[in-house]
């Protein structure tokens, strides 16, 4: 397997969909001077990762391009949950590339208390040798979540897996801490836009 071959087009994928999701952040501000993107990262799964997802998931070498779905992620982090969805619609609109599977952990958190919104996308991607399908996820979440799961994925990365119980129930109130702390904070969200309007607008005045 020539792995540098088979992820040149995913590492495609991830810099074209940061350079448009970041045009959508520009986009925004300059129109609204208010973007519900706070920022946008992207990465291509290091291939220990991927040989490590294969094995656990029993997933042979033929099948990865179309069972290994998160080998481009590109991640969307958004101010407030409302903002999650605004983005989310209008990414589904798009005629770039093709939503094919959608997965709600914001309504349906994960047993972990993991929440964020997962879309499968498959993406063109144009080659030496014609037009590949790449199949990509974005994941867009809340910096409260995005918190939260950084931390997780730190901690999953240290105790192989298993994390204790002891840490995993803190995990799982911190998780519910966060969602209530974006809970409140859509509550004031009008003034809080309001507050960064005015901030801006005096920034450029000066």
């Amino acid at each position: 397997m020539d792995w540098k071959t088979f992820l040149a087009p995913y590492s495609q994928v991830v810099e074209e969909l940061k350079v448009k999701l970041r045009g959508m952040r520009a986009q925004f501000e300059h129109e609204t001077n208010h973007s519900p993107i706070e920022f946008v990262t992207g990465r291509v799964k290091p291939i220990s990762s991927i040989k490590e997802k294969m094995h656990r998931k029993s997933i042979p070498l033929d099948k990865i391009e179309t069972d290994l779905q998160d080998i481009a992620g590109v991640r969307v982090v958004c101010q407030f949950v409302d903002d999650i969805y605004d983005i989310l619609n209008r990414l589904k609109s798009r005629n770039d590339f093709k939503v094919i599977e959608e997965r709600d952990y914001i309504k349906n958190k994960k047993e972990s208390g993991y929440r964020s919104y997962h879309l499968i996308i498959e993406y063109p991607v144009e080659t030496i040798h014609g037009e590949r399908k790449i199949i990509a996820e974005i994941q867009i979440r809340t910096m409260a979540m995005n918190f939260w799961a950084t931390n997780e994925h730190s901690l999953n990365y240290k105790y192989e897996g298993q994390i204790p119980e002891k840490v995993q129930a803190r995990l799982k109130r911190a998780a519910e801490a966060a969602f209530s702390m974006d809970e409140e904070m859509s509550k004031i969200k009008d003034e809080i836009q309001e507050a960064q309007r005015i901030y801006h607008s005096n920034k450029q005045n000066h």
